[in-house]
């Protein structure tokens, strides 16, 4: 049976941003994270579940890693659309953008581990994101934190690109002894659109 593979764009948001944050550690994470394997889209998840563990243990790194990381990815998400696409999701009412941005963090999500799924539904204030089995919160002591905040991150990125205003903010963590990781995106008032110089796709 092969190994379970993680997704190429998670993996990479992941080492850059350690390479941004901890460079003098970026060759001990090579050990799991490894540059070929990366490239390949052949990192397993025991190694990647293990890059984790290790750097829970890195003191106040996790934090602006996973920060990092989770916009990283969401650029590299949106990054995937045609130009002619991106320019055509901006200039649609907030209500579709936001269902857009739901739809590619359930994508991102679902890269994590062939596990990891998302479930997403709107409020009237904005939308509730729902994480089942998120690798980054595999932890055998409760956390007194979330540890998810990559996917946060990178749905406050998606939901930047796409011209919304809000923020996504933890509800219940996985880690903290939840059956699940939920994070509420609160809005705030739209951004008009911008004008854009091409047509949509058709």
């Amino acid at each position: 049976m092969s190994e379970a593979r993680i997704g190429r764009v998670v993996v990479a948001s992941i080492h850059q941003a350690l390479a941004d944050h901890i460079p003098l550690r970026i060759d001990f994470y090579e050990n799991y994270l490894r540059p070929m394997r990366l490239r390949e889209g052949r990192i397993g998840a025991p190694a990647f579940l293990a890059a984790l563990s290790f750097l829970r243990r890195e003191g106040d790194a996790w934090a602006p890693v996973m920060a990092k990381a989770g916009r990283s990815a969401a650029d590299w998400e949106f990054a995937n659309l045609s130009r002619l696409r991106r320019a055509w999701y901006r200039r649609l009412p907030a209500g579709w953008r936001l269902r857009l941005a739901l739809g590619m963090a359930r994508h991102l999500v679902a890269q994590s581990t062939p596990a990891t799924r998302a479930k997403t539904a709107l409020t009237n204030g904005g939308a509730v994101i729902d994480i089942h089995h998120s690798p980054f919160c595999e932890v055998r002591d409760a956390s007194a934190l979330p540890l998810c905040g990559f996917y946060a991150a990178a749905f406050d990125r998606l939901a930047e690109l796409l011209l919304l205003e809000g923020r996504a903010v933890p509800i219940g963590c996985q880690a903290m002894g939840k059956p699940f990781c939920r994070w509420e995106f609160q809005s705030a008032p739209p951004v008009t659109p911008a004008r854009a110089d091409v047509a949509p796709e058709q």
